[in-house]
C-alpha cells in the first residue's frame, strides 16, 4: 500500500457526518499541519495556508459524509433515526452502521419488517426510512441507554476500505468527499516543497451535505480570489443511467462540471482547465446536473464574487454505503490540479473576471 492508497484508506474509514466532523477534522489537521499555517472557523471548517504573496487560491473539499442521527429509542430497544444528508431509502435497508456514543462505537444494522410477515403486495413496495430502525442487539430501552446511546448520537456507515482489480479500483465509504480531501492534502504537500505564485488555502469544509454551510463561513475566513472545488463525480457507466444523465465513466479521467444546481462555473477558469488538461494529455470528462450542488454554490457568491470551478473524480454508487473510484482517475486529477494551481498568478486570476 503506497502513500496515496493509505491516505485514501484513512480518510475513507474516518467518521464525520454533518455537524459531527471532529474525528475526520482531527485526521486532516494532523495530515496538513506540516504544510502550512492552520486556522479554523467557528462552525468547524479547517484551513491550511501556504505562501505569502499572490492571489488567494482556495482548494475546497468537504469533511462530512452522509449518515444518520438517533432521534428516538423504542421501549423494545430499537433506534429510530433521521438522515443527515441525501439518502434514497432503498440503499439503506440491511446495511451495517456504527452508532457513535460517549462510551464508544456500537455496531448495528438497519432493519425493517421481514418479508415473511408482509402481504405479497407490500413486498413489492420500497420500505420507507420512517419504518426502519437501527438494531444494536438490545432488548429494552434501558439496555440501550446503559450501552451509552443518547438522543442526537450520530450513526455512520460501517464499510471498510478495500483495494480491487489489482489495486486499480478502490472501494470504500465516503468518497464523497474524502477523495476531494485527499486531493487537497496531496496538493498542499506538493506546494509545501515547490514554489507557487499565489497564497494557497487548503480547506476542509463542514456540513456540505446539509446545505453547503461550512463553505459559507470558510469563504469568510479565506476571502479567496479564485476557488477550485474538489469533489467526487457521479459515474454514469452503471446500469440504469442514461448517457444524457451522466456520460462520466470510471477510469476515463477527472471531470469538469459545466453546470450544477447552484452555480454556473466561471467560463474563463473553465477554459483554463480544458486547455491545461489538453496540454498535459490528461483525458477530461464533462458533467452537468441540477440535482445537487457543491461548495462552489456558496463560495462563488462570496462578497463581490469568486471565480470558481469544480474538478471531480468519478465515483460509482455515490451516496450509499460503499463506492468505487479509480486510482488512475485520482492520479490524473492530482496532476491536473497541480498544473492549474501553478498557472494562477496575479495576471491570470485578474483576467478571470474581465
Amino acid at each position: 500500500m503506497d502513500q496515496t492508497e493509505q491516505l485514501l484508506k484513512s480518510l475513507s474509514e474516518a467518521h464525520g457526518v454533518p455537524g459531527y466532523e471532529n474525528e475526520v477534522r482531527a485526521l486532516v489537521r494532523g495530515l496538513v499541519q506540516p504544510f502550512g499555517q492552520i486556522d479554523q472557523d467557528r462552525v468547524g471548517s479547517i484551513v491550511c495556508r501556504s505562501g505569502q504573496n499572490g492571489p488567494r487560491v482556495m482548494l475546497a473539499a468537504h469533511l462530512d459524509e452522509i449518515g444518520f442521527m438517533v432521534t428516538h429509542i423504542t421501549d423494545g430497544g430499537f433506534l429510530k433515526f433521521l438522515p443527515l444528508g441525501g439518502w434514497i431509502d432503498q440503499v439503506i435497508l440491511g446495511q451495517r452502521v456504527l452508532v457513535k456514543t460517549h462510551k464508544g462505537d456500537l455496531p448495528g444494522v438497519i432493519g425493517a419488517k421481514p418479508p415473511h410477515v408482509m402481504p405479497q403486495e407490500q413486498r413489492k413496495k420500497v420500505v420507507e426510512m420512517k419504518d426502519m430502525y437501527i438494531d444494536i442487539g438490545a432488548v429494552s430501552k434501558a439496555q440501550v441507554e446503559e450501552a451509552g446511546v443518547r438522543l442526537g448520537d450520530p450513526a455512520v456507515p460501517d464499510a471498510p476500505f478495500r483495494s480491487l482489480m489489482g489495486g486499480k479500483i478502490y472501494m470504500g465509504k465516503a468518497f464523497d468527499d474524502r477523495v476531494g480531501l485527499a486531493l487537497m492534502i496531496d496538493a498542499m504537500r506538493h506546494f509545501s516543497k515547490a514554489p507557487h505564485q499565489n497564497v494557497l488555502y487548503g480547506v476542509g469544509t463542514v456540513m456540505e451535505e446539509v446545505g453547503l454551510r461550512g463553505a459559507k463561513t470558510a469563504a469568510e475566513l479565506v476571502n479567496p480570489d479564485v476557488a477550485i472545488i474538489l469533489e467526487s463525480e457521479i459515474c454514469g457507466d452503471v446500469p440504469g443511467i442514461e448517457p444524457h444523465e451522466s456520460n462520466v465513466k470510471l477510469g476515463e479521467g477527472p471531470s469538469l462540471v459545466l453546470l450544477e444546481a447552484r452555480m454556473i462555473p466561471n467560463l474563463k477558469l473553465r477554459d483554463l482547465v480544458v486547455e491545461t488538461a489538453a496540454r498535459m494529455a490528461i483525458p477530461l470528462q464533462y458533467s452537468a446536473w441540477l440535482g445537487g450542488s457543491t461548495d462552489g454554490g456558496q463560495i462563488h457568491q462570496h462578497r463581490i464574487g469568486v471565480p470558481s470551478t469544480v474538478i471531480g473524480i468519478p465515483a460509482r454508487h455515490i451516496h450509499s454505503h460503499s463506492g468505487f473510484i479509480s486510482r488512475e482517475d485520482y492520479d490524473r486529477a492530482l496532476k491536473l490540479v497541480l498544473a492549474l494551481i501553478e498557472k494562477l498568478d496575479d495576471a491570470t486570476v485578474a483576467g478571470l473576471s474581465e
